[in-house]
């Protein structure tokens, strides 16, 4: 959500941040390619902005959080209100990096009311004029790649372009908001095996445009969604799409080949409080004695809301190392994403304390350095929880423990 000073990778290139020769016929040609999936450039900024300080679903979103009183009483005012703030706030932004500058101060502010901390490890691993493919575990929609990025800004890194499922895109504004933030859009809903393959084939290509023809990295979740059950896996198949631009391409099939150019790095966030922890149990419990569970109109949406404003306790994000063996499978390129991510999982109290709540596996169990204060939190923690939801509450935070030894209890187990 923050973006580098610097603008050896985003000046006069917008969010496409084309660094080699960006004016030639090829690239031109490879960005028109992508524009339906790509983030905006920086000429698109000013334009969507305009758009976005009249759409009054935006407004009234924004009243409703910020006016709900005038909201109800007075809707067109309130609405008025909100376009005036809102191009306030925006002026003098005409660029992607603009908008990322303007953002780091939010960024911040969040980090300092609604956790206890925010630690990083591993950058030191990394060359900052690379780019790199960061694979990590999923627990939170919008702020897992947020925290990578203000981890990459302190470090001075440029920022990642941010792979964003297009079921979450359940409104124009959501869409200009996501897309303005350099985020490219991944097929979700399409139907059809012929379309969903030219899908994933042109997502395919514009990862592997951007880390080896950009030298722009990218973000991206190791699986289909957050990791609610707190069970960490890679899901071979993302594997297999990352590697489909290479082979057609190319001509290589050759999985290593693949691999090695898109420099993966294995990406490790834990939370040590999560605000959407009590949403996910019961989605999970609903699972469990129904069989099935809906969602609400704009429940991924809401859920963002509560990750970026609930209490997170300390948080801390580990990046492993590139990916460089020869792999011959995408089997074994999805296992050593996971040994790094399981490996690299920082644990906290509530792990460990959830651990021992559940009974499960008491050899795994370290309460050394868990503090007083420390219990307290979390029994108030667990005390809000409905009962029925405690044991999917708890495994979502002792899981992770679980799993490196093996023994994780999984929503579909």
């Amino acid at each position: 959500m923050t973006l580098h000073p610097d603008t050896d990778k985003n000046s006069g290139t917008g969010s496409g941040g084309v660094t080699a020769n960006p004016h030639s016929a090829e690239a031109a040609i490879d960005l028109d390619r992508f524009a339906d999936i790509r983030p905006y450039h920086d000429e698109e900024v000013e334009a969507v902005l305009a758009r976005l300080a009249h759409d009054s679903e935006l407004l009234d979103a924004i009243t409703r959080y910020r006016l709900p009183r005038m909201a109800r009483l007075a809707p067109p005012l309130a609405r008025m209100l909100a376009s005036f703030r809102l191009q306030r706030e925006m002026r003098g932004v005409t660029t992607v990096r603009d908008l990322q500058l303007r953002i780091a101060d939010y960024m911040a502010h969040m980090i300092s009311r609604t956790t206890r901390g925010f630690d990083v490890e591993g950058l030191e691993r990394l060359d900052a004029g690379q780019a790199y493919l960061f694979i990590g575990n999923h627990r939170d929609i919008a702020l897992d790649p947020a925290f990578v990025n203000y981890a990459l800004y302190l470090a001075g890194h440029d920022t990642v372009r941010i792979a964003i499922g297009d079921n979450l895109l359940q409104k124009p504004f959501v869409t200009d908001l996501m897309r303005l933030n350099k985020s490219f859009i991944v097929p979700r809903s399409i139907k059809g095996k012929r379309a969903m393959l030219a899908a994933y084939q042109s997502l395919s290509g514009y990862i592997r445009h951007s880390i080896t023809d950009d030298n722009h990295s990218v973000w991206l979740a190791q699986r289909e969604g957050r990791a609610k059950d707190g069970v960490d896996r890679t899901d071979s198949a993302i594997v297999k799409m990352l590697c489909m631009a290479r082979r057609l391409e190319e001509g290589d099939s050759n999985i290593g080949s693949a691999i090695r150019e898109l420099e993966i790095v294995p990406v490790s966030i834990s939370y040590e409080y999560d605000p959407c922890a009590i949403n996910k149990a019961r989605e999970l419990h609903a699972k469990e004695t129904d069989g099935t569970y809906k969602k609400v109109e704009f429940e991924d949406i809401f859920s963002i809301v509560s990750g970026i404003t609930g209490n997170k306790g300390r948080v801390k994000l580990v990046f492993g190392t590139p990916l460089s063996a020869d792999f011959g499978t995408a089997d074994e390129v999805a296992d050593e994403i996971d040994r790094q991510v399981l490996e690299n999982y920082p644990t906290f109290p509530s792990h460990q304390l959830a651990l021992a709540e559940t009974g499960l596996a008491p050899e795994l169990v370290d309460l050394t350095g868990v503090t007083p204060e420390d219990r307290e939190h979390f029994r108030n923690q667990l005390a809000a929880v409905p009962e029925p939801l405690r044991r999917w509450w708890l495994l979502q935070y002792a899981n992770p423990i679980l799993n490196r030894a093996g023994k994780a209890q999984r929503h579909d187990a």
